[in-house]
This record gives structure tokens, C-alpha cells and sequence, in this order.
């Protein structure tokens, strides 16, 4: 059965991860992405050219960013609990890794990541119809607390809705979404340079971190791979 002939079928983070083939793959902020360390923007250029011809591709083509010493993967974009994904999505992201390893192009997952703004807004749909003037940015599919980039260049705003001030902390912070098996180590090194962990409730899926003025951040991991604790 072919990519585009495979039934539409949902899975969530942790299902992916453990599904056989996607090792150079992890699910962070923007659903399935992947890191490949071509070298050279030429053949960065040769590996997007043959992914633009893989039969597979279908109707879910990918996001694809190209660099002088890489190109970056992004399957789909998050939708709600699921990021999106589909047993569809396993599949193109194991063809692309097969169009990799024949170029001879190594995937590095450590390097995946993606940098949320955060907004913790009372008034919520001024707030965001303000930001989204402002940055030129559009709704996210299916969700009214979501604005991105149309071009695919700056972070996602997200928009978080509070009951009531919160005058002892910031407003806006950063969201970093890593690979989950990385998020010990950047945690780390976020400590070793005078951080300090502010909350790890829902670790290991999420931690706050405050920098040393207390400016706030949160580490964020998708479905790790391990106790079944994400299944549907």
C-alpha cells in the first residue's frame, strides 16, 4: 500500500515515536520534523528536488527549509491533542529518510527544535486580533488561540487565557519544544547558566524555568517514547 492509498488514521506523539523507521524524526511544537545535515546549499538543493518527486507526497506536502548547511522537514502543523499526525505522516516520513540515506545525507534529531511566544492574555480575542495586525501573522487552522507566520519564517504566537491578573509573573514567555531526548540536557545547561527550575508538575512533558530577573520559560516535550501515558 502506497503512501497516498493508506487509510487516514490519527496517532499521537508517543505512537509515532515508537512506530519501526522514524528514528531520524521527533514530534516537537510543529507536529514530525526532521534535521538533515547536507553540507551545502547545493545539495540541499538535490534532496528537496527528489522529495518534490516522491509519489507519496500526495496532498500532504511538506514544509521544507533550506540552508547552506541543511534542510529542515516539517510533516504537518499541530492540531489539538494529536499534533495532526496520521499513519500517513509515518510513512512519507520514513520514504524521506530513505531519499536521505541514498543521497548520503545524515539526519541529526538533536538538532530539532521549536520557539513558541506565549501571551497570557484576560481579554483574549482583542489581544490576539492585535497581534495578528501587528505581525501580519494568520489563525491557525481549526483553532481561535493560535496565529503563525504565513511564511513560514517567524515563531508561532500562542495565546493562553487567564481568569484573573498575575501581576507576580511575566506576561509573555518563551516556549522551547525539544526533542524528548534531549530535554534533560538543555534543562541542564539552562540551569548551569544561573536558571532555575520554577515548576515540573507535568514533567516530563513540560517545566518552567526562570532566568536569574525571573523572566519566565517553559521546556516543552512531545510523546516520549515509554509508559503508555498519551495513548487515546
Amino acid at each position: 500500500m502506497t503512501y497516498v492509498e493508506s487509510k487516514i488514521v490519527r496517532i499521537r506523539p508517543q505512537q509515532f515515536h515508537e512506530t519501526i523507521g522514524v528514528e531520524d524524526w521527533r514530534v516537537v511544537g510543529e507536529g514530525a520534523c526532521a534535521y538533515f545535515r547536507t553540507g551545502s546549499f547545493a545539495v540541499g538543493a538535490q534532496f528537496v528536488q527528489a522529495i518534490s518527486e516522491m509519489p507519496e507526497v500526495g496532498d500532504d506536502q511538506p514544509d521544507v527549509d533550506v540552508r547552506q548547511e541543511c534542510v529542515i522537514v516539517r510533516l504537518i502543523t499541530v492540531t489539538g491533542d494529536y499534533y495532526g499526525l496520521t499513519e500517513r505522516h509515518v510513512e512519507l516520513a520514513r520514504q524521506i529518510s530513505a531519499v536521505a540515506r541514498t543521497l548520503d545525507i545524515p539526519a541529526d534529531p538533536s538538532a530539532v527544535q521549536t520557539v513558541q511566544v506565549t501571551i497570557d492574555a484576560l481579554a483574549g480575542p482583542d489581544v490576539v486580533a492585535f497581534w495578528r495586525a501587528l505581525l501580519g501573522y494568520q489563525d491557525r487552522a481549526d483553532s481561535g488561540e493560535d496565529l503563525i507566520d504565513p511564511r513560514r519564517r517567524g515563531a508561532p504566537f500562542y495565546f493562553q487565557q487567564m481568569d484573573a491578573p498575575r501581576p507576580q509573573r511575566n506576561r509573555v514567555h518563551v516556549d522551547v519544544w525539544v526533542p524528548y531526548d534531549q530535554a534533560d540536557a538543555r534543562i541542564a545547561a539552562a540551569l548551569a547558566a544561573g536558571g532555575r527550575l520554577v515548576n515540573d508538575a507535568d514533567a516530563p512533558s513540560n517545566w518552567v524555568l526562570a532566568d536569574p530577573e525571573g523572566n519566565e520559560a517553559c521546556v516543552g516535550v512531545a510523546g516520549p517514547p515509554g509508559p503508555a501515558t498519551d495513548r487515546p
